[in-house]
């Protein structure tokens, strides 16, 4: 009876450890990611509180205030609490890069579970990273990312996203606004 109890226990606990792959996409911009859930992999850390990521860009001239942009890769971390059933707080760090720019951003994201009486769950989310010059690497001055999303759980684990995402890459010698669009995509928890 005690193993039973156990058993179903540690399931109800790993079915919350999830890690994910999301893609974005807008009439020019393709955007790739995904996060470890590193609570899957040590039994010392509790599930969805720890993840590591990588994240690819590529963005178009046409939501940018340059030409010829170069695409954008970063590695994250990120360490996430729940405040209430309804509410996660996470901060991170990241490491970007484009050609010639490379900074070290710290940031702060936050997802609420809109109280809503439908069969589909919807979630806000919003991200905000920043670094200023001390780090910023190479040829970089400053980084800006805020994000605001809306997502709607359309099936078990498998989420529609609707966001808005704005990037500055600001250089020693001019500020660049790197992306700035809406986009939609799809979201995988497994």
């Amino acid at each position: 009876m005690f193993k039973k109890i156990f058993l179903m226990a540690v399931s109800a606990v790993s079915v919350f450890a999830m890690h994910s792959a999301e893609v974005n996409v807008n009439n020019s911009d393709l955007e790739l990611s995904a996060r470890l859930d590193i609570g899957q992999f040590n039994d010392s850390v509790e599930p969805d509180t720890i993840f590591f990521g990588a994240k690819y860009l590529n963005a178009d001239e046409r939501h940018s205030d340059v030409h010829n942009i170069d695409d954008y890769q970063e590695i994250n971390f990120l360490m996430q609490r729940e405040i209430s059933p309804d509410f996660r707080l996470g901060f991170g760090v990241k490491l970007n890069h484009t050609e010639e720019f490379v900074s070290i951003p710290l940031g702060i994201e936050a997802v609420y579970k809109l109280p809503v009486t439908s069969s589909v769950p919807f979630y806000v989310g919003a991200i905000l990273y920043a670094a200023p010059e001390v780090l910023s690497l190479d040829k970089a001055d400053s980084f800006l990312e805020y994000r605001f999303t809306l997502e709607a759980e359309a099936i078990q684990n498998v989420f529609i996203t609707v966001g808005y995402r704005h990037i500055d890459t600001n250089y020693e010698r001019r500020d660049v606004e790197y992306n700035d669009s809406l986009y939609f995509g799809l979201k995988f928890l497994f």
